[in-house]
């Protein structure tokens, strides 16, 4: 599994991650940001104007998940929809990337008295 951080994804895969974030937080009643891409080289392996997925990281500061959207290209731009057979190997709920982790357990400590972080073959 490789993981493009929001920052890195190549800039022809950059303007349908945003229309995908923006129908996946419309759909959802969600304000979740991009930090990053599962998988790029395989949306950008896929045949011109074929469908395509997309293995979006999601964080809103409290939770990272990772959202399987196949993009279907259509006339005026795309048709989105969830995956909802998603790759098993690749858990939904993410650690945070490191750029907000110390930032939402420094948050979570404020409401809390205290944290307990639980780490399970790699992942917390």
């Amino acid at each position: 599994m490789n993981v493009t951080a929001a920052a890195d994804i190549p800039e022809v895969l950059q303007g349908v991650c945003v229309d995908a974030l923006a129908w996946f937080n419309r759909e959802h009643r969600a304000a979740f940001e991009l930090s990053g891409l599962v998988d790029a080289d395989a949306a950008l392996g896929a045949a011109q104007g074929a469908a395509f997925e997309l293995g979006l990281v999601l964080c809103d500061g409290e939770i990272c998940a990772r959202e399987q959207v196949r993009v279907t290209p259509v006339d005026d731009g795309y048709r989105f929809s969830l995956d909802e057979a998603a790759r098993p190997d690749i858990p939904p709920l993410l650690d945070p990337p490191p750029g907000i982790r110390s930032s939402w357990l420094d948050a979570v400590l404020e409401r809390h008295e205290f944290v307990l972080l639980m780490f399970y073959r790699g992942l917390w």
